[in-house]
Parts: structure tokens; C-alpha cells; sequence
């Protein structure tokens, strides 16, 4: 079963773009992804794009969205990059994933926080399996039918 993962930082345009593009490359057998804004920017940093690129990730169909545009009851998990604390009424779960905002900074930092959220988004990838391995070994298999030996054969 896919979960519903929103990804979320201030401007959509770094951090929750490069979780969104990594999720949806590596993870689209257990999710179904977005990504959004508390502030969306006007585009996705060209910085962001490049450092994806390097990895052969492209996010031209990404673009900022914000989050009010796009939250609803359906999602299962948020993970917030905001570095802001969502309010505790959200219905849905919330993970916060410290990761500095790279923008209007440097490249190599860039290329850090993208190496960062690869890293995080592999373990979200990875536990969802798991939970869905548990879930299918959980479930009741169709029992096979065991041929019967023939006696006479030995």
C-alpha cells in the first residue's frame, strides 16, 4: 500500500523540491508524493535544479505549490523541512527533519543538503517496504497444495 507523503519547507523551491524529485525517482512503489510551501517562491532554484541534475534527477515538472493549496485528510505523513513547528491540531503525523535552508547560499551547501535529504528520504523509502513486507506477511496466503508422493516410486 503507497503512503501519501507531503513534503514541506518555507518556499518549496530547495529542500522539499529535492525530497519530492529523490521520493519520486527511488520510492514510487510506496508512495505518492508532493511537495509545498509555507511561502512558496515564484520558481524552483536554479541551484536546486543543478545539484539534482548531478544525481540524474530532473524536477522540470516540479514547481512551487503552497501547502494550503494542497493539504488535505489524505495524506499520511507530513515531513516538515520548515524548521518551524506545525500546529499539533493537524489530524496528520508529522515528522521534522532539521535540514538548513541552502537558499541564497553557496553550492556546496546545496550538494550537502541534497546529500542530506537523499539520505532521509532512502530511510523513509526503506521503512515504508518494511511496513508493507509486515503488512503482506500479515495477509492470508492461498495455500498451495503438496503433491502427493507416489510410494511405489521408491
Amino acid at each position: 500500500m503507497q503512503k501519501n507523503v507531503l513534503f514541506l519547507c518555507i518556499g518549496n523551491s530547495c529542500r522539499s523540491q529535492m525530497a519530492e524529485g529523490f521520493a519520486r525517482r527511488y520510492g514510487p512503489d510506496v508512495m505518492n508524493v508532493t511537495s509545498a510551501g509555507i511561502a512558496p517562491a515564484p520558481i524552483v532554484q536554479p541551484l536546486t535544479q543543478k545539484v539534482m541534475e548531478a544525481k540524474n534527477i530532473r524536477l522540470d515538472d516540479q514547481y512551487p505549490k503552497d501547502v494550503n493549496a494542497v493539504l488535505t485528510p489524505d495524506f499520511d505523513l507530513i515531513v516538515n523541512m520548515s524548521g518551524r513547528k506545525l500546529g499539533t491540531r493537524l489530524p496528520i503525523p508529522v515528522r521534522d527533519w532539521n535540514i538548513e535552508d541552502p537558499i541564497g547560499r553557496e553550492e556546496e551547501l546545496y550538494v550537502k543538503v541534497r546529500d542530506q535529504i537523499e539520505n532521509l528520504v532512502m530511510q523513509l523509502i526503506l521503512e515504508f517496504r518494511r511496513e508493507a513486507r509486515r503488512a503482506a506477511g500479515n495477509a492470508p496466503r492461498a495455500r498451495t497444495p503438496v503433491p502427493r508422493l507416489d510410494k511405489r516410486s521408491s
